[in-house]
Formats: structure tokens, C-alpha cells, sequence
């Protein structure tokens, strides 16, 4: 069913948004109501009061959800599958165990901060951290090291390219909102993820010294003196049998060479003899597909058919609620268009000194703070502003990274990940958790703002 866009008064089409958008956190924050269905029952809403009529609702919001899932949906469910496949298998335990020998001892919290800078591409970061925990308590263990230090770098690594690079499924996501090309924001997610990274990482060095503890031998207690480093492996069980250094790269780093060749042959407008191939291998959906299939058959070689299919089943039960979610904003973001409502604050917002740039990521920010839920929080700041950032003139990759980069601010006692750090590393106290895992990933949030602004210059 089409739709067209109804002419409303402006002040319906703001008391639609307004009224949308405050029973949308309502009920996130005080209902029982999942956020899928809180945002399709919020699209309707905005339409509604906004003018729009009860059979054009129902087209905005079927629209809105199946061109959002059509361009990103196979890329979200390719990408969770690879997740589970690299947890059943080691390959993230691998990659940590390389990382610190190669980098020798002393670089301990910078081997844990790459580690999760690169597993968290294709698996959760709340996943990611439960598996990659047992190492950084270990190597607190063998070489006297704070826990808070290495499980913080570690923390850190894992949720801003969690946030910020795809195919993690809340990037790509927000990237389908927007229109943008998945490989543009996979090249700024990487270049803008480095620097917030090594900020993150200084930062768990200072405030692991002020909160210096180690894990006593049964992992339950820890120890507040210094502890003397000990002769042990610090890469704790070297009879866990695990899958090759390259076999265990690969499913990663084939899709994101594959996409940043062909974007850059797209940005240089190559037009050779490899033009089709490079075009048609570089898609994010062939390439992650790619990855999957090399994970499937190096990293799952040594495992039964039903093992990796049921592996693979798990991740696409995880990915169902992320594509719900994100489907249901691309719903909102319609609803916002089709209404007129995004032309019209992107008027008024024209008027005014405020930054295009800025508004995605103040929404974000705000969504954050108050619901706890990166994903949901960049989802639902892309939904709102879509329609007005071509308006706007502001480019649809550089929409994504802002929306991405505002879902990092100050995580609290609302995100589950904030959970998932603090008790895993024995952090009880609401002072510390502040302190610690609260306060790196709004330093991380701060630097990845100045950085956006600077790339807003030249794009």
C-alpha cells in the first residue's frame, strides 16, 4: 500500500511526535510492553495525532519495517550465527591468547582492549565478555595486575566497535534507517573506534591502580594488597585444545577486506574488468555470508552438522528481537515521514544554530540514558531523524556514526552490560561501578563526539 504525505499543521505534527515519543519511553521504562511493540503502538500513535489517516498508519508502518529488514535482516542473522560459531569453537579465546603473546608482558590490558576491539565485530559484547573474563582474571593472577585494569580494557574494546561497527546488527540497523552504505560505516566506525579504544584503555589503567584488585585462586574473593607476580602461564589452560591463529582471523577479516575493497573502488569510481566481482563480493550481505561459510567450515571442521546448525539456531533466536526492534523503528522513522513531521522540525531546526550532526547523537544520548539500551537507543534517535537529515544536508554515514556514537554515554544500572562487567569483575559497591566501567565508557563517549565533529568537516 503507498502512501503520501499528509499536510498537517505544525503544531498537530509536533504534538503527534511529542506524544509518540513520551508514551514510547513510558513505556519502555514503566510497562511490562516489549520495545517492539511499544514503538509500532508509538508509530501509530505519532500518526494518528498527527493527521494522518487509520489506513495510511497501517501502510507507513508496513512499509517502514519491510524496507528497513530488507536491506539489513540477512546481514544481522549472517553476523549472530558467526557470533555463536566463534564462542562454540575458541576462536575468541585464540585471538586473546595471540594478542598477548605477541604484544609480551607489560601490554597485558592493551592485548585484552584489541582482543575485544576485534571479537566484538560478529559476537555480542555481553557474550564476548563471559567468554573472555576467565583470561583477563588469569593473567591478574599470574603477573599481580589489577582485574579492574585488564577487565575494564577488555570491557572497553568490546563495546565500542560493538556500537560502532558492523556487522554488528545495531550499526547495520541503523544503517538501513538511514539509507547509508554499510561499507562507508564500517571504514568510520574502524578510524573513529581507534582513538575512543586508546582513550578507554588509559583510562582503565588510571582507575585500575585507585581500585587495585586480584582474584584469589577459586575466582569468588579478591585481593586488595599487591600480589607479586607468579611463573604461571598467564594464558591460564594451555591444554584447551583451540583452533589456529589464521583459521580463527578469518571469518572476521575476509568480509571486512572484501567490503572496504569495494568501497574503495566505489569512492575512486573503478570501472575495470573486476568491477562486477569486486561489486558483487563486496556487498555486505555476500561478504559476511562468506565469513559465515569460512567460520563454518574452518572453525566448525571438527564439529557435528547438528552441533554448528544448532549453534548457528541459537544465534538467530538472539537475532530475531534485534530485527523486531530495529524493524519496528524503521516503522516509527516512516510514520515520521510519511507524516511531514520530519520536514517540518528539520525547518525549524534549520533556523536554529544547532549542528545537524549533533542531533542524532543528542537523541541517542538521551534515549541511553534513560531506557539503558545502546541498540535501542541509536534505533530509536535514527527513527526520529531520518526524515529530516537529507533536509538537513547531512550525510547519511556520517547520521549512522552519529546516532552510534551517542548510544555510548555514561552506562548505568539501566544496561545490562554495565551488569555484566561489574559482577563478573567482583565490583559491588555503587560508588566503584561508577567509578570504573560508568565512567570509561562516557570518556569513550566524550572523545567519540570531538571526533565526529572533526570528520563532520570534511564530509
Amino acid at each position: 500500500m503507498e502512501t503520501t504525505t499528509l499536510v498537517s499543521s505544525g503544531p498537530q505534527l509536533l504534538l503527534g511526535l511529542g506524544l509518540g515519543i513520551t508514551l514510547l519511553i513510558f513505556m519502555m521504562l514503566k510497562t511490562k510492553l516489549h520495545p517492539f511493540l511499544a514503538m509500532i503502538i508509538a508509530a501509530s500513535v505519532t500518526g494518528l495525532v498527527g493527521g494522518m489517516g487509520a489506513a495510511d498508519v497501517v501502510g507507513s508502518i508496513t512499509k517502514g519495517f519491510g524496507n528497513t529488514l530488507g536491506s539489513i535482516g540477512i546481514i544481522i542473522g549472517f553476523g549472530v550465527m558467526m557470533g555463536e560459531i566463534f564462542e562454540v569453537s575458541g576462536a575468541a579465546k585464540k585471538m586473546a591468547q595471540v594478542f598477548v603473546k605477541k604484544l609480551g608482558k607489560g601490554r597485558e590490558e592493551l592485548a585484552l582492549a584489541i582482543t575485544g576491539f576485534l571479537v566484538s565485530i560478529p559476537i555480542f559484547c555481553d557474550s564476548g565478555f563471559v567468554i573472555l573474563s576467565p583470561l583477563a582474571k588469569s593473567i591478574s593472577r599470574n603477573t599481580g595486575k589489577s582485574v579492574i585494569s585488564l577487565g575494564l580494557s577488555l570491557a572497553i574494546g568490546l563495546v565500542i566497535t560493538h556500537s560502532l561497527v558492523p556487522p554488528t546488527p545495531g550499526p547495520v540497523g541503523v544503517a538501513g534507517i538511514y539509507g547509508a552504505n554499510v561499507g562507508t560505516v564500517l571504514l568510520l566506525g574502524i578510524i573513529c573506534a581507534i582513538p575512543m579504544t586508546i582513550a578507554g584503555l588509559m583510562y582503565a589503567k588510571y582507575i585500575g591502580k585507585k581500585m587495585y584488585r586480584v582474584p584469589s585462586e577459586d575466582g569468588e574473593t579478591y585481593l586488595t594488597e599487591y600480589v607479586a607476580p607468579s611463573n604461571a602461564d598467564v594464558l591460564g589452560d594451555s591444554s584447551e585444545i583451540l583452533p589456529s591463529t589464521l583459521m580463527s582471523f578469518m571469518p572476521i577479516i575476509v568480509p571486512i577486506i572484501l567490503i572496504l575493497i569495494n568501497t574503495v573502488a566505489a569512492l575512486f569510481k573503478y570501472s575495470g574488468p573486476m568491477a562486477g566481482a569486486i561489486d558483487f563480493f563486496g556487498s555486505p550481505i555476500i561478504a559476511v555470508g562468506i565469513g559465515l561459510i569460512v567460520a563454518i567450515y574452518g572453525l566448525g571442521a571438527k564439529y557435528e552438522k547438528n552441533e554448528i546448525i544448532g549453534a548457528m539456531e541459537k544465534g538467530i533466536k538472539s537475532a530475531g528481537v534485534i530485527m523486531l526492534v530495529t524493524g519496528a523503528g524503521g516503522a516509527l522513522g516512516m510514520i515520521i515521514r510519511d507524516s511531514g513531521a520530519g520536514d517540518y522540525i528539520a525547518g525549524l531546526i534549520a533556523q536554529t544554530a544547532l549542528p545537524a550532526v549533533v542531533i542524532p547523537f543528542a537523541i541517542s544520548s538521551i534515549i541511553r540514558l534513560i531506557q539503558g539500551s545502546g541498540t535501542v537507543a541509536m534505533t530509536t534517535a535514527a527513527s526520529v531523524t531520518a526524515p529530516m537529515m537529507a533536509t538537513l544536508g547531512l550525510s547519511p554515514e556520517l547520521a549512522v556514526l552519529s546516532a552510534c556514537i551517542g548510544s555510548l554515554v555514561f552506562s548505568h544500572f539501566n544496561d545490562s552490560y554495565f551488569w555484566v562487567v561489574n559482577r563478573t569483575l567482583g565490583v559491588t559497591e555503587a560508588k566503584e561501578q561508577i567509578r570504573g566501567y560508568s565512567i570509561a565508557s562516557t570518556i569513550v563517549w566524550a572523545v567519540g563526539f570531538v571526533e565526529l565533529l572533526i570528520v563532520s568537516i570534511f564530509i
